[in-house]
């Protein structure tokens, strides 16, 4: 099928990707628009794991304050380069992620931020319903596995559900951003206070 400038253009505007991968993509899905737009996050995050390697130096510190000034935020968000820490699109991806910290009281930035003791209790607990409920033995390691997963999405900012977009994760947000801006982009650290706590 012959793909035409205008289907790469429309292709381009909706994805922000370059021509000659939007022209890829559309000849890959057979001028399906909506095969081409996944064809083309599927290889831009593909593209984003290359990029997470790479030092993170430069960036911004972004707030958020909530109507009625009682709850705010700052989240410290590093890339590779001043020029990208200065663009539109960083600085509303910096913004987005100090939102998500304000709606959703994440602890810490990754799961390897959590302290073994904070673990170690959730476990505890877990164990502890698991027998009072009269699991069978060898099924309560998979349950306490299962619900520390859980926990891990609640209270790790990077294995949240992005609350503007709840089929991804905050991780799969910034990959998307990683393979839009070009850079690697890290959540360094966050901070977050609500009036009176």
């Amino acid at each position: 099928m012959a793909i035409t400038a205008s289907q790469v253009k429309e292709l381009r505007i909706k994805t922000g990707a370059g021509m000659m991968d939007c022209k890829k993509a559309l000849e890959a899905s057979n001028g399906d628009m909506d095969k081409a737009v996944t064809y083309l996050r599927e290889k831009g995050i593909a593209k984003a794991e290359s990029k997470l390697g790479r030092a993170t130096s430069e960036g911004l510190v972004a707030t958020y304050i909530h109507a009625g000034s009682k709850l705010g935020t700052l989240i410290e968000v590093n890339c590779e380069t001043d020029f990208v820490a200065k663009t539109e699109e960083f600085k509303t991806l910096a913004k987005e992620l100090a939102m998500q910290v304000a709606a959703t009281d994440p602890l810490v930035v990754q799961r390897g931020d959590l302290s073994e003791e904070i673990v170690g209790k959730e476990k505890s607990i877990y164990r502890t319903q698991a027998l009072s409920s009269g699991k069978p033995e060898k099924a309560i390691e998979k349950i306490i596995e299962g619900k520390l997963e859980r926990f891990y999405a609640t209270v790790c900012l990077m294995e949240q559900l992005y609350v503007r977009d709840p089929n991804k994760t905050i991780g799969t947000f910034i990959k998307e951003n990683i393979a839009k801006l070009g850079e690697n982009i890290a959540v360094r650290r966050f901070v977050r206070f609500k009036l009176g706590e």
